[in-house]
């Protein structure tokens, strides 16, 4: 991954290269991501002889940890291919407001998976896992979830920022044009997390959560492609004199 100043990054960018003497191209590290997951999640279903279900909802989730993976690199390098307003990018970059979404969704979620479910209707871990999961299950369970949360946390807080910035400032059609096919992949990186849904459809509160967020990213992020499209057409069609990259 190329070099970036910490404060100009996501978190997950900032990981790999603030560990000392690596520096690992971005396939490599979403492949890396992919396989150690995946090959951790299939050991415990096969040595534990879960059922099915468990191994095709924890591959689900590691697919959309690893679509979110690419979508933020997506992203982040359309806004940087851009000459875009400071305050903007130290907002979507800088701010580490997607960590705190993400820890509150982490925490809903831990909260409600360990305190749902009655003898008639057993809960989620229960179903997947029996009701003795094994320590190293619910460990690894729990750290590709809070993946999955701080992908929910950074898609939703985009979208937020990316209202913020087509509400606020103006840009030439060509920059119009870049930041509103970011605001379609922020629409895509949520669209992906409706692949958990059939895994949780007996959990009303889960689904309520998941689709309820997935709208909200769409209609957020929707406003702001179409805000940043039409108040282009309209600063290119008064504008006098050279476009600005950006103006309030």
């Amino acid at each position: 991954m190329g070099r970036l100043e910490f404060g100009e990054t996501w978190v997950y960018e900032s990981i790999v290269t603030a560990l000392p003497g690596i520096d690992v191209s971005r396939p490599f590290a979403i492949g890396l991501q992919l396989v150690l997951f995946q090959v951790g999640i299939t050991l415990i279903w096969w040595v534990y002889d879960f059922p099915t279900e468990t191994l095709l909802a924890g591959t689900a989730a590691v697919v959309v940890a690893t679509l979110g993976s690419v979508e933020m690199l997506r992203i982040s390098d359309l806004v940087r291919s851009e000459r875009l307003p400071d305050a903007y990018q130290r907002l979507l970059f800088g701010s580490s407001i997607e960590v705190v979404l993400a820890v509150l969704a982490f925490i809903a979620l831990v909260t409600y998976l360990f305190t749902a479910g009655t003898p008639e209707t057993p809960s989620l871990v229960d179903r997947l896992f029996g009701t003795e999961p094994p320590v190293v299950a619910v460990y690894l369970t729990l750290l590709v979830l809070w993946d999955v949360c701080y992908r929910i946390g950074t898609a939703w807080w985009a979208a937020v920022v990316a209202l913020w910035r087509s509400v606020r400032y103006r840009f030439d059609e060509g920059t119009a044009r870049v930041l509103r096919r970011a605001d379609l992949e922020v629409v895509g990186f949520a669209t992906a997390q409706l692949v958990l849904v059939p895994f949780v459809r007996d959990q009303t509160v889960i689904v309520a959560v998941i689709v309820g967020h997935v709208v909200a990213v769409w209609l957020v992020a929707g406003l702001s492609a179409v805000l940043v499209t039409t108040r282009a057409e309209v600063d290119e069609a008064t504008d006098t004199g050279v476009n600005a990259t950006a103006r309030e």
